[in-house]
This record gives C-alpha cells, structure tokens and sequence, in this order.
C-alpha cells in the first residue's frame, strides 16, 4: 500500500497542469471616471492551447452573481497571448463584491475534447 501512494503522488507530481492566469490576486476598488461607479483593472494571460475563449464574473461570499460591466464579459485570447481589461461596478455592490472569477469556456471539436474547465478567482481586498 506506501509503495502504490507512493507511486501514485509521482506520478501526479510529474504530470504538468496549465490553466490560465489572472493578475492581480488580491485587486482593489478604485473610484471611476463616473460617479457612483467603481473600477479594477485586470490582466488575464492564457497558457492553454486547446482553450481560447474565456468568462469573467463578480460573486459575492456566497458565490452569488454580482452585477458588474466590462467590454466583454466573454473574449477570445488565444494561445500565450494576454488580455488586459477593466471592470465596473456600482457603489453599493463594492462591499457585497468578493471574488472576480475567469473562466475557460470549452468547445467540443472533433478530433479532440477538453475535459477540463479552469475557474482562476481573485479575492477584494
């Protein structure tokens, strides 16, 4: 049996996972150009050549859907390309907000299907 575990947590340590990144981990709120309105800038980088298309959300602590407004809520980044984008959002939600979320969005192709989702969130400060 501590020879299969051990072979076991090898054989994952040696097997590579890529996802995607989001910068910065722990964003901030800063007031906007409008009043009322509050922003954070955010930079995604995709290091995954069988996904290229991505969804941001707002959850509150819960996971409950926050309102927010960004160029595109749903953008294509191709392979080890980054995306840099700003999100908005009202007043009273800044204390309700507590994680912005990226998501990989799959798409079935014939000769391959991605089994794997990514989900990479950053909490407010």
């Amino acid at each position: 049996m501590y020879r299969q575990v051990i072979a076991l947590c090898t054989m994952l340590w040696c097997i590579g996972a890529s996802a995607h990144e989001m910068t910065p981990t722990y964003p901030k709120w800063v007031p906007s150009h409008m009043d009322g309105v509050w922003k954070t800038t955010m930079e995604m980088f995709n290091k995954r050549k069988d996904v290229e298309w991505y969804e941001i959300g707002v959850f509150d602590e819960k996971w409950n859907p926050v309102n927010f407004v960004t160029s595109y809520r749903l953008f294509n980044m191709p392979y080890l390309s980054h995306v840099k984008f700003d999100v908005y959002i009202a007043t009273p939600d800044v204390a309700v907000a507590t994680y912005i979320c990226s998501k990989s969005k799959l798409r079935e192709i014939r000769e391959q299907k991605t089994m794997v989702a990514t989900r990479i969130c950053s909490r407010f400060k």
